[in-house]
């Protein structure tokens, strides 16, 4: 894993260079020029580094604006291949790995309240609450080469035997540093920190809390399909291979249709929420236990009103 993980990193640092290299040559394009005359009056224009506020794995750097709603639904089936795939279970189809419904709500055009709930039968259902704050955009001229993005999150688990309530809570906090390299290329590093009141699993040798890092790259192969990577490591001496666990990977298309944006994806994380993911993936692909995913995002705008005027 470890040879894959440099060879993974070679390859997003390689596209990235290629990007900006044939960025650097190529003529203005019709996208430039529009971009450039939406610039006219010298103000900085704020990029959009991504197409949504989900990636495979990770959230992006992007919010919904305000009084904006954004309404998902994450789904995971069950292994490929493996004992528990193949042609018998209809290559994971006729299970379930997780299911997360979760809506996303811009307070502000920077900060979002996010609320969300999954299912993942292994772990336990949890309920999300989120608040996502864009800190920093990245510009078109450069004055902020970055875009920047912090989350706060906590998580309850609905069922199981506790011996209080607060062994049910988990809790996430996120910096997104990201950055649109050119028109076709996105990279984002994040560093994020996870606390299980209660240990996940909870057998001896783990740990309460624990350091990961998290980095993913969208490609734009035409104006509305993108090419997705997505790949975390916990940085924990318990979450190792030799007790079973494997660093979450995935890798994904992206459509943008209208209001909506739609992801199908392949991983090896059973879980939705960075919680559940980053604590207890022990699915290896090697032996099959890798599982088809989907995203669907529906954004609904409440700003517009419209007057009702009686005919005469």
């Amino acid at each position: 894993m470890k040879n894959f993980t440099i060879l993974l990193a070679f390859l997003l640092v390689s596209i990235g260079l290629m990007a900006q290299k044939a960025d650097s040559i190529k003529k203005t394009t019709s996208a430039d020029s529009l971009f450039n005359s939406m610039n006219s009056d010298n103000k900085k224009e704020l990029v959009a580094v991504f197409e949504s506020s989900r990636l495979i794995l990770s959230q992006s750097t992007e919010t919904v604006k305000k009084k904006n709603l954004n309404f998902l639904v994450i789904h995971r089936f069950g292994d490929f291949a493996g004992n528990a795939g193949g042609g018998k279970y209809f290559f994971g189809l006729d299970n379930i790995a997780d299911v997360y419904i979760g809506f996303e709500y811009g307070l502000t055009n920077n900060l979002n309240i996010d609320i969300g709930r999954s299912t993942i039968p292994l772990i336990g259902g949890l309920v999300n609450i989120e608040l996502k704050y864009a800190l920093l955009h990245q510009t078109n001229n450069d004055g902020s080469p970055l875009a920047i993005t912090i989350i706060g999150e906590t998580g309850t688990r609905l069922y199981g035997s506790y011996a209080n309530f607060s062994n049910r809570n988990s809790y996430f906090a996120q910096a997104i540093f990201a950055r649109k390299f050119s028109h076709s290329f996105s990279l984002l590093v994040a560093p994020s920190i996870v606390q299980d009141n209660l240990p996940i699993p909870d057998v001896p040798g783990n740990k309460q809390g624990f350091f990961s890092l998290s980095a993913s790259a969208q490609l734009k192969v035409t104006k509305l399909m993108s090419i997705l990577v997505d790949y975390a490591h916990p940085f924990s001496s318990f979450r190792n291979g030799a007790n079973g666990f494997n660093d979450p990977l995935g890798f994904g298309i992206q459509l943008v249709t209208g209001g909506h944006v739609f992801t199908v994806n392949v991983t090896n994380a059973r879980a939705v929420s960075e919680i559940n993911y980053l604590s207890n993936t022990t699915s290896d692909f090697s032996r099959g236990q890798y599982r088809i995913g989907f995203t669907i995002s529906r954004t609904f705008d409440f700003n517009h009103k419209e007057s009702y005027k009686p005919k005469r």
